[in-house]
């Protein structure tokens, strides 16, 4: 390996560090995370002049949050385990430390794959311990206070029945199997994306700055080290757990070896037991069981001392596909669904403990990349993830798959993204995205018709009520019938909903454009657009060539505007909502200026005049643009007080800089 690929490799590991300790987020699984990290130290131990402080070696991955709780710096350091991933590897540790300490004993225990935490507790005047915080580990010496979030975990006890002055445990916070699936079927029904494994969302559950979301969720804790307490917690690991235990403190499962022969039946076991647990883990911890003596066998300045950790490897089966579900989401994207069974037994897959009979297939090119078809068979695998993966073709099909040309909801032509790999459905009152989509149409930047909210509109539609854009305003012909299910509520709710809806009719026609939902044509863009036409019956009729003349609006945009006003359909809810009385018509205003005219401005920090939301109505009834980020593009900035990285930008690619007063200056 070069110089180079090594510090290359070493982004790609720091990428994948902050996705999964400080964003909650994955892009591949522990396996092959693993794999990274061993070649990274492969090469450090070829190149030791290479190692650096910020190597993915030498460090912790998670950095303190600041906006989820306030930091605190650890009393004892929360460090990680060395990993091993090799049976002799174990054996060898065991052998060396053996070498020291011929009598020693061993506690081999589950690693549980949650957010690891330290409890503290100070003793009180009953006599018991009290806690006082509970902090996350971070970068292994700075953490977050979690401790509001903690207490409403039923597994973390806040008084402990033991008459100590004071006591510090370390534990892992995970997410159950059961908590985790409740969670995603609630997500799936409310068309929101589903978590990927129950640590990235035990690990964002914890942060919440809201208990009640915690709660709602449901986490649990094991306890799996004392960090700090009295001789009796402290001088052999196993009976200081034991005391915990029967205190009513969860602590992890765990059994006293001591050959190395123990030692590896012991993690054999707990490999075969991780099946039928309710919680993932993600190996087995070897500890020194006499605490005094781990420090004889340090592991360099992130490890803790006396412990490794053995990780298995991932569980893998073949399965054959059986069927390919298409379907479509509330965005119109096509979703594919791989139904299949084990190969070995004819029945669903089973892997960490559950019954897998389907995957999600991601894309068309990804089905076309992995040779996926009807009777063909592949490897499927989960590691840590809950979310199990086709990984390879073994047996290729008779014919790949391929996707229908025609929406299977509605039965609307479906487009391919320019330079993408996702296929949609672009038709607005196609049932799968109606209520999606009409939502859209009442928000905020849109219509703006308050009170008519996606839980709403999924009532509406369910009832039949809503079947396009257009029927929100014939709701008011059925406004007692509305009245009497009780759907909206009762007559004043009603009434005060039906009334925003009628008065959104008097928007300009710029609202109307950003509702439609059209491909590229945002808040922005739909205003940008009605500066040229004076109606959207004039949109409607223009070709290509008048729209790309226009400023920003470049051949794609001006594509998605052409293909969806020649829709039939389109042009049917369009003379449907005219004839209810929308304007279709450019309101212009009698104050509009263009002395702003082709310019772009960025406004940062705080004005004395205007909130933002002012600022850009008086920065677009002068013919500008309001951008949201500093580029070569922008004309100027406007900097209030506190102005923050925007103002660095601006300097950084010398754009000018301008105050309120000379802003106001430009405009009078």
């Amino acid at each position: 390996m070069t110089e180079l690929e090594y510090n290359v490799l070493k982004q790609t590991i720091n990428h994948h560090m902050d996705l999964y300790y400080n964003k909650n987020e994955t892009e591949i699984s522990d396996y092959e995370y693993d794999n990274l990290m061993q070649e990274l130290k492969k090469a450090e131990k070829e190149h030791p002049e290479w190692v650096t402080p910020d190597s993915p070696s030498q460090k912790i991955g998670g950095v303190a949050k600041r906006e989820a709780g306030v930091k605190v710096t650890h009393d004892v350091p929360m460090l990680s385990i060395e990993d091993v991933f090799t049976k002799e590897d174990v054996t060898a540790w065991v052998n060396k430390v053996h070498s020291v300490y011929p009598d020693c004993s061993f506690s081999v225990e589950t690693k549980i794959d949650g957010l690891s935490a330290t409890l503290r507790y100070r003793g009180g005047d009953d006599g018991k311990l009290h806690l006082t915080l509970c902090e996350t580990r971070g970068d292994g010496n700075i953490g977050e206070d979690v401790t509001a979030n903690a207490l409403v975990i039923p597994d973390v006890k806040s008084v402990i029945d033991l008459p100590y002055e004071s006591l510090q445990i370390r534990g892992e916070i995970y997410m159950s199997h059961s908590d985790f699936e409740r969670f995603n079927v609630n997500q799936t029904e409310s068309g929101k994306k589903p978590a990927a494994n129950p640590r990235n969302l035990a690990a964002g559950t914890l942060r919440q700055l809201d208990p009640s979301v915690t709660k709602e969720r449901g986490l649990r804790m094991f306890v799996f080290n004392v960090q700090q307490g009295p001789e009796e917690l402290t001088r052999s690991h196993i009976e200081g757990l034991k005391i915990l235990s029967s205190a009513g403190v969860p602590t992890v499962y765990g059994k006293r070896c001591r050959t190395p022969e123990e030692v590896v039946a012991a993690i054999d076991e707990i490999g075969e037991m991780r099946g039928e647990l309710e919680y993932d883990i993600d190996g087995a911890v070897v500890k020194i069981d006499e605490v005094a003596l781990r420090n004889d066998f340090s592991a360099g300045s992130k490890y803790s001392s006396g412990h490794i950790a053995y990780k298995y490897p991932p569980e893998e089966k073949t399965v054959v596909i059986d069927e390919i579900l298409t379907d479509v989401g509330r965005t119109g994207k096509l979703t594919f669904t791989g139904v299949f069974h084990d190969r070995e037994t004819g029945k669903p897959a089973r892997l960490c403990g559950t019954s897998v009979s389907r995957a999600t297939l991601h894309n068309i090119d990804y089905i076309k990349d992995m040779k996926i078809g009807i009777g063909g068979a592949y490897k499927l695998f989960k590691s840590g993830d809950i979310i199990p993966k086709l990984n390879g073709c073994v047996t290729e099909p008779a014919k790949v798959f391929e996707a229908p040309a025609n929406c299977p909801v509605c039965g609307y032509h479906l487009e391919r993204e320019e330079d993408g790999a996702d296929i949609r459905c672009c038709n607005p009152s196609c049932p799968a995205q109606l209520s999606r989509t009409i939502s859209y149409f009442a928000s905020l930047d849109c219509m703006n018709i308050i009170g008519l909210g996606e839980t709403l509109v999924d009532e509406l539609v369910k009832e039949g009520y809503l079947k396009s854009y257009a029927d929100i305003y014939a709701l008011k012909n059925h406004r007692d019938e509305l009245v009497e299910k009780g759907i909206i509520g009762k007559e004043k709710n009603t009434d005060k909903i039906l009334e925003a809806i009628e008065n959104s009719k008097a928007n300009d026609a710029s609202r109307l454009l950003a509702a439609l939902a059209i491909r590229n044509v945002g808040k922005q863009t739909a205003k940008d657009i009605m500066k040229r036409f004076g109606s959207i019956r004039e949109l409607m009729n223009a070709g290509m060539d008048e729209l790309v003349a226009i400023d920003d609006i470049g051949e794609t945009t001006a594509a998605c505007l052409v293909d969806f006003f020649s829709s039939g359909e389109n042009r049917k809810i369009m003379d449907e909502l005219e004839s209810y009385g929308v304007n279709m018509m450019r309101l212009d205003s009698g104050d509009t200026t263009d002395k702003l005219a082709g310019m772009t401005v960025v406004v940062t920090g705080t004005l004395s005049n205007f909130g933002r939301k002012e600022i850009t109505e008086v920065i677009e009834k002068n013919s500008g643009k309001c951008a949201s980020s500093v580029s070569k593009k922008t004309s100027f900035v406007l900097a209030g007080e506190n102005a923050g990285s925007k103002l660095d930008k601006a300097k950084e690619l010398g754009i000018k800089v301008i105050t309120e007063a000379e802003f106001m200056d430009m405009i009078k």
